[in-house]
């Protein structure tokens, strides 16, 4: 696995993978305590007596504080704009919030991290995390203000460790929660995330809003840096924790929380069945898939990235019935009405047009990140046998 970083990002991970496997040698042969370095000049809200996590596990990603820069005033331009910048394969995140629509290209993502951003007057982070192909948006109001995000530069579990600027605590990306700082132990509030590809943004939210490759910063958006990290059979980087065998390391999978419990819906499976429908701990789900997206992870790139599924979970219950869906002549269509629905869950044609199912939480992961922090998480399908 190589993963192309500018030479100054290598210099520092080398440095502090050697700087770690020192202490943990010094560790296990008894000779000295494992401490983590966190400087009081470079943190000095930051209460690391309150923590929810051993420090140990925490490790430098190579670059350093706010080293990768979260875009905190987001620009944005419209769909006929963007089809001039963006291929339409490339994957989005999308946020519609109070009939504001906006698509968060992971071409940029991938470069920054994290979005601050208010959508339809909810503020959000839009985060992107590409060790672990995390993307998870978070409410930013948490005990009575609104929180903004940065990156520490550091890593817990190969997964993106966040900070928020107001006190400095730490958060976990994958699942919101405080792990450091005044925060530690509380939970961030997660909306549900959509991926699609663009042109399913574009043509069924033509008015919305593209972020803007007019970040402030200067990066080659379009190139991935972390090219073939997503051979579904390569080792996560710098996961020290054992990885689940019943799933590749890579394996893309659709996450489902439902009254404590977790369902995983691999896309080896998704591509035999672009629609489920399935029952989850009473919560009646409908996922719906299209083969139509390029992966940000694989050639250098963006734009041409082998062809992966989009994939999003819906509640499958509308106005107190429901619904079945199935693939007929190409669309996704309920066979209680015979309406079309898109990978967004929006009826777009037939008695139930205009009609949205509810997206649910969970999201688009890689197999080893879902299951190193939910290892109870039940698996659909073939791949669970």
């Amino acid at each position: 696995m190589t993963i192309n970083m500018p030479n100054w990002a290598r210099a520092t991970l080398r440095i502090g993978i050697l700087v770690t496997m020192g202490a943990l040698l010094l560790k296990a042969l008894g000779l000295a305590p494992f401490t983590n370095a966190f400087s009081s000049s470079e943190w000095p809200k930051t209460d690391f007596d309150k923590r929810t996590v051993d420090l140990s596990e925490i490790r430098s990603g190579g670059p350093p504080k706010d080293g990768i820069p979260a875009i905190d005033e987001p620009k944005f331009i419209s769909v006929e704009q963007a089809a001039t910048q963006f291929g339409p394969r490339e994957p989005v995140i999308v946020a519609t919030y109070n009939g504001d629509a906006r698509a968060y290209p992971l071409q940029i993502l991938i470069w920054h991290e994290i979005v601050n951003d208010e959508v339809g007057g909810v503020p959000i982070s839009v985060t992107f995390c590409p060790l672990c192909n995390a993307s998870i948006i978070f409410d930013r109001r948490h005990r009575g203000q609104v929180l903004d995000f940065g990156t520490t530069g550091r890593l817990r579990k190969s997964d993106l460790v966040m900070y928020d600027r107001q006190t400095e605590t730490w958060w976990q990306q994958f699942n919101g929660e405080g792990i450091v700082g005044e925060y530690a132990g509380d939970t961030l509030t997660q909306l549900p995330t959509r991926i699609v590809a663009f042109e399913d943004f574009g043509s069924n939210h033509p008015d919305g809003k593209v972020l803007s490759t007019e970040t402030g910063y200067y990066r080659d958006y379009g190139r991935n840096p972390y090219s073939g990290y997503d051979s579904i059979n390569n080792s996560p980087f710098l996961l020290s924790d054992p990885v689940d065998p019943r799933l590749p390391p890579m394996e893309r999978v659709l996450a489902v929380s439902n009254a404590g419990g977790h369902r995983l819906y691999p896309f080896t499976v998704l591509r035999s069945e672009p629609v489920i429908n399935d029952t989850f701990g009473g919560l009646h789900v409908a996922v719906f898939s299209k083969n139509n997206t390029a992966s940000v992870l694989d050639t250098s790139r963006t734009v041409e990235g082998r062809q992966i599924p989009a994939a999003n979970a819906f509640a499958r219950r509308v106005d107190g019935k429901v619904l079945e869906f199935t693939v007929r002549d190409g669309r996704i269509v309920d066979t209680a009405t015979g309406s079309a629905w898109n990978i967004l869950g929006e009826s777009t044609a037939g008695p139930m047009r205009g009609k949205r199912l509810e997206p649910l939480t969970g999201g688009v992961h890689f197999a080893f990140a879902w299951l190193v922090f939910r290892p109870d998480s039940e698996i659909y399908g073939a791949a669970a046998q």
